[in-house]
């Protein structure tokens, strides 16, 4: 199927057969069966491309905690009722890092908010819920995430509050209890990140603008029944 190899080229084999067969059958306006999918992609010798790591951890002394409200539930009934969010490490150049901070929400699979920083402070936390909030004015979620130290400073205890917003941890070394931010990070760098090299900051971060808005506008998900995360959002709207 030329349409297949074509599309598997335009995504720089970032796609399964899953994904394929939902892009296909919008593409087609037909019932693509996704046996038929991965049966022909074994005869073209087409697969997508997996990479994945470990993530490392920050040992930090915390100035406040919070309990684990979340606790694995990442259903939800409505956009900007549960948010989770966390901080993830890039390369660049000559061993450089950045870090892109996100908000994703668990009700669309959307990524409400994200910076893009070139330190891993507070302020890029501080940022990204700013934005968040502006994105989604008057939400007052439930917002998740790990025990880093900008999530446990006073100062974000503080702005959580302001707002009226319920801060919710993981427990310590659980990554599964932020399942779903881990899970984006994984797909982020799996489908984009790992498969090019950048030379600057600027060249990582318009890589990582483009895959968000790629992400929230046109990557199908079978969980949202086959629409994309901002056409699940509208819809529910």
């Amino acid at each position: 199927m030329d349409m297949m190899t074509s599309l598997h080229e335009k995504v720089d084999g970032i796609f399964g057969y899953r994904r394929l067969t939902l892009h296909l059958r919008r593409m087609t306006e037909k019932p693509i069966n996704h046996k038929r999918v991965q049966r022909l992609m074994k005869l073209k010798g087409i697969q997508s491309v997996i990479r994945r790591k470990r993530k490392r951890y920050m040992r930090s002394t915390p100035q406040q905690v919070a309990e684990n409200l979340l606790n694995r539930n990442f259903q939800a009934d409505a956009s900007n009722e549960k948010w989770v969010t966390d901080v993830t490490e890039f390369k660049y150049g000559n061993g450089q890092k950045a870090y892109l901070s996100a908000i994703l929400d668990l009700h669309d699979k959307s990524i409400v908010a994200y910076v893009l920083g070139k330190s891993n402070n507070n302020s890029l936390v501080f940022q990204t819920l700013k934005k968040a909030l502006k994105a989604a004015p008057g939400s007052t979620p439930m917002l998740h995430s790990d025990r880093g130290f900008q999530y446990t400073s006073l100062a974000f205890k503080k702005l959580l509050d302001e707002n009226k917003i319920t801060q919710s941890m993981s427990r310590v070394g659980r990554c599964i209890d932020n399942g779903p931010m881990e899970s984006f990070w994984g797909t982020l760098k799996c489908e984009r990140y790992y498969l090019h090299t950048y030379d600057t900051f600027e060249e990582l971060k318009r890589a990582i603008e483009d895959y968000i808005h790629f992400y929230n506008y046109e990557r199908l998900q079978v969980k949202l029944s086959g629409l994309s995360p901002m056409e699940f959002r509208t819809k529910a709207a």
